[in-house]
């Protein structure tokens, strides 16, 4: 007992800027490396096998990103009542906790994952693939569902392992996941020419061995992590579900923001539009998992301040978090605006038409990370202090309900560039919303 309350105090009595860091730190070096493997994956596919699998990788996607979305609906939801239990002290229960989370992630996505295999075809039909890009999307498919549970155990055990006091080892984990990626998309696309099937399988091997470095938090004196005997708990699990949902509606909204976008650009712009798009949705995904490591670091330590009432520290740690996502939004904004050339570049050698698209898109798009971290850090805040209602109204207007509605009504307008916009224009209106409620309540909910 006592090297677990020796962990958990140093939560109630070190310097909260100190704690932030050591919580940051490792959270954004391993959203990094897994951006990296982002980008990596996208100009390896790109290059190797040109725009249209580029195109039917990206069209695939939202698959894999639900499957992500499951994950952290599980999660999220599980690890904030682990960590609210860890701050009162209750131990049994945070382990009970810990073992329905893994059991439940394990059974829901073989289940979804096998159904959908049954229907894959006019499931990739349904993402926005034609003719031409029909077998990319297929062979990413068939790897992805089969398998897909082995990244949704990985990633879920990710987020335990830094709410038990262990971000450093989740850290190497996605270190792990993301160098093995690297290698073998390399290996299995440049020589063994696998093709688009050989990238989704070095997702599933990479993140089986995340999962097994992260296996070795077990080993550890400190760990609290224990699988128990338990039955199963229904009001537990509704608790789970609930506050986890916008962590799930969140990336649910990346695959309803990368279909209807899939769409839109097919609808005006065919498939050049779709492969520019892709381009951007790989950017787009690093900027997001730089901005959920940010929120990553700091929900282990709302959850937990908010099981000790310790109201004081909850709010030091959320500007800590926010002046770090404003400054990190200005910089990703001049990035956009001034290296969306060499971005694109690096993806592979495109037509004109695509290339030019790109690049509009991308210094368009990024104005909308002036407002996305601090809305992240938000959202992460509400849920964590279980406030879901806010935290799920402000996941589904930023990127589904507000984000569509200026989809429809942008292009119209704007022609390709208010798709574009549509994402920075739901941005910004969630921003200014939050701002107004918060100034008008007076305090943080």
């Amino acid at each position: 007992m006592s090297t677990t309350s020796n962990k958990l105090n140093r939560l109630d009595t070190e310097p909260v800027g100190r704690i932030f860091l050591r919580y940051l730190i490792p959270s954004m070096i391993g959203m990094a490396l897994m951006a990296a493997n982002i980008v990596a994956d996208g100009i390896m596919v790109g290059n190797r096998l040109g725009a249209e699998a580029l195109a039917g990788v990206g069209i695939a996607s939202p698959v894999y990103t639900l499957f992500f979305a499951i994950s952290l609906w599980i999660g999220i939801g599980a690890a904030t009542k682990y960590s609210h239990s860890m701050g009162e002290k209750k131990i049994r229960e945070s382990r009970i906790v810990f073992t329905h989370a893994l059991l439940s992630i394990f059974v829901f996505t073989i289940v979804i994952g096998l159904l959908a295999f049954t229907f894959r075809n006019p499931l990739a039909f349904a993402l926005g693939a034609n003719a031409s890009t029909l077998p990319y999307v297929a062979d990413y498919l068939h790897v992805i569902l089969l398998f897909g549970f082995i990244f949704t155990v990985e990633n879920t055990f990710s987020v335990f392992v830094r709410n038990d006091g262990a971000p450093t080892l989740a850290m190497t984990g996605l270190v792990v996941t993301s160098v093995v990626n690297i290698v073998l998309n390399y290996i299995f696309l440049y020589v063994f020419n696998f093709g688009v099937s050989g990238a989704a399988f070095a997702t599933i091997l990479a993140s089986f061995l995340g999962m097994l470095v992260l296996a070795t938090h077990f080993f550890r004196k400190s760990n609290n992590l224990k699988l128990v005997r338990c039955a199963f708990n229904k009001k537990l699990f509704v608790a789970i579900i609930v506050i986890g949902f916008p962590s799930f509606l969140a990336e649910v909204g990346i695959s309803v923001f990368t279909i209807s976008h899939n769409i839109a650009f097919e609808r005006a712009a065919g498939t050049e539009g779709v492969a520019a798009f892709s381009i951007l949705n790989y950017v787009h995904g690093v900027m997001l998992m730089l901005f959920l490591g940010m929120g990553g670091a700091i929900q282990p330590l709302i959850s937990y301040y908010h099981g000790a009432e310790n109201v004081k520290r909850m709010r030091s740690t959320v500007l800590y978090a926010t002046a770090t996502v404003i400054v990190a939004g200005i910089v990703f904004f001049s990035i956009g605006q001034f290296a969306a050339e060499p971005i694109v570049s690096i993806f592979g050698d495109f037509p004109e038409e695509v290339t030019s698209l790109a690049v509009t898109g991308i210094q368009l798009f990024f104005i909308a990370y002036l407002f996305t971290g601090t809305n992240f850090v938000m959202m992460t805040y509400y849920q964590s202090v279980g406030n879901v209602r806010i935290a799920t109204m402000m996941t589904a207007s930023r990127e589904i309900i507000v984000m569509l509605i200026f989809l429809l009504i942008l292009p119209p307008l704007f022609g390709l560039n208010g798709i574009w916009l549509a994402i920075p224009a739901s941005e910004f209106l969630v921003f200014a919303s939050v701002f107004i409620y918060q100034m008008t309540t007076g305090r943080n909910k």
